[in-house]
């Protein structure tokens, strides 16, 4: 049994969007095979953005985000789902990791200077990003900047390896029928826990 912190990234609160369906496609098919799971939407939390370093080193994190970082303490496996906005996340899902990967959880500041803490050292993690375009479009034309900022910036730093990725192109136009294709793709990944 793996411990699975599944984080659905779309700010969205009320409308339904395919990155939804997605986390909990992934969400039910871990649960299904025992694994334990949490789901996770920031859309759901309360928390201001950062606005300086000094915030960012020494203010107090929100309450509900130390939730959170606990969450992420203890996964065993991290999936990341998220549209693509402006080439990049969200703008909540950003500030989500900031709040939460503050000195002491994914990185020690040593004299001023990042090291590593190793948190995620041993864990494995999955992003599942959709986008208007198709996936090999934004995988070679337009470089996958979001991604190699995910799989190496953030959670390669923290340790975390592998970091595998699940491309969902041209994800605003898709058909009901192919939403049901990629649920049952990302229930059969949730399965295996990869």
């Amino acid at each position: 049994m793996t411990r699975v912190l599944v984080v659905q990234g779309h700010p969205a609160r009320q409308r339904y969007h395919p990155c939804h369906a997605l986390a909990q496609s992934y969400a039910e098919g871990a649960a299904a095979s025992g694994h334990d799971v949490e789901l996770l939407e920031p859309a759901h939390l309360r928390f201001s953005l950062l606005s300086s370093r000094a915030e960012w080193e020494h203010g107090v994190l929100p309450p509900q985000l130390c939730a959170a970082q606990e969450s992420l303490r203890h996964a065993e496996h991290l999936v990341f789902v998220y549209p693509l906005w402006l080439g990049d996340m969200p703008a909540m899902l950003k500030g989500f990791l900031e709040q939460v990967a503050r000195p002491g959880m994914f990185i020690n500041l040593d004299q001023g200077k990042a090291v590593s803490t190793g948190l995620l050292h041993g864990r494995s993690a999955r992003l599942v990003i959709s986008t208007g375009m198709p996936g090999p479009a934004y995988r070679w034309l337009s470089g996958a900047h979001s991604l190699k900022l995910m799989r190496h910036d953030i959670l390669g730093e923290a340790g975390a390896a592998p970091v595998r990725a699940t491309v969902v192109g041209s994800a605003t136009s898709m058909s009901a029928e192919r939403v049901l294709r990629w649920r049952r793709r990302l229930h059969t990944l949730g399965q295996r826990a990869v």
